[in-house]
């Protein structure tokens, strides 16, 4: 099943894409964020991986006067990653100029975050690749935030959530995500993405991440596909990737057993945002 509401054009130069499966209240969320923000120049595209829950049901029943949502899909597509090729194709055959992708759950960080990033896209017209902070809920009512490592140690690992990530449609026009990673996908995506242009660092959180997903699930399975992607792009060895298999073990380790000593050299506190 695929629908859309009669939209003439994007509206503005900024698609989220959403990519959702039986999580209905958590695509609710991602819709209350969105229209939540304080300027309304975005797009929304949802791919659906076939959801029985009533997510196809509300999306046919939105229209253009009460969401921004131009294109959405629900039919299965082989996990996240399949989903998120199909709204890629969708906001480039709509022309969408950027795109982020917010999974159903994720939020922007606040009511101003829209606005931020428009304001940073026209100030970064040719950056492939723009990135910032995410917040991150600690499953006690805290929110702290997740600040950014650069992104000149991409070699390391994902150095901040994917969905504080915002692509150059034109840059990755021909980029689509390797369904044969089931976590690490989105770090293949970006590394690549970020030999196609300019890179700019954004000063403030871009998302309120919703815990739980794969690569939470699947913590050793990420370890090794992202050990597989570092080889193909920078053709790491046994040893150099042995290195850094250690060290995520003991920061793993430190998260898991002393959260509090991980808490204080990884995030920061953030009760000036709206969301905490």
């Amino acid at each position: 099943m695929t629908g859309a509401p009669a939209l003439p054009a994007p509206k503005g130069p900024l698609a989220v894409l959403t990519v959702t499966r039986d999580n209905h209240a958590g695509l609710l969320a991602t819709h209350t964020s969105l229209r939540g923000q304080s300027v309304d120049d975005c797009v929304w595209l949802v791919a659906d991986g076939g959801s029985t829950d009533g997510t196809a049901d509300w999306l046919a029943a939105q229209s253009d006067a009460q969401s921004n949502l131009v294109w959405w899909r629900s039919a299965p597509d082989g996990g996240p990653y399949g989903g998120m090729n199909h709204a890629l194709d969708a906001a480039c055959a709509l022309g969408c100029g950027h795109a982020l992708f917010l999974n159903a759950g994720d939020q922007l960080a606040e009511a101003d975050t829209l606005a931020r990033l428009l304001d940073a896209i026209r100030q970064a017209p040719d950056a492939a690749l723009l990135y910032g902070d995410a917040l991150e809920s600690m499953g006690d009512g805290r929110i702290l935030l997740k600040v950014a490592r650069t992104h000149k140690r991409a070699a390391l690992g994902m150095f901040t959530h994917h969905q504080a990530m915002i692509y150059r449609i034109g840059a990755v026009r021909d980029l689509r995500f390797d369904p044969s990673y089931e976590i690490a996908a989105d770090y293949a995506f970006t590394l690549a993405t970020m030999t196609r242009g300019p890179i700019a660092r954004l000063p403030f959180p871009v998302c309120l991440f919703a815990a739980g997903g794969l690569s939470q699930q699947k913590i050793m399975q990420g370890r090794r596909e992202q050990a597989r992607v570092r080889r193909a792009f920078f053709g790491h060895g046994r040893l150099r990737e042995s290195l850094l298999s250690a060290s995520q073990w003991a920061a793993s380790a430190l998260r898991r057993h002393v959260p509090a000593v991980y808490e204080f050299y990884r995030f920061r506190k953030s009760e000036r945002f709206f969301l905490s």
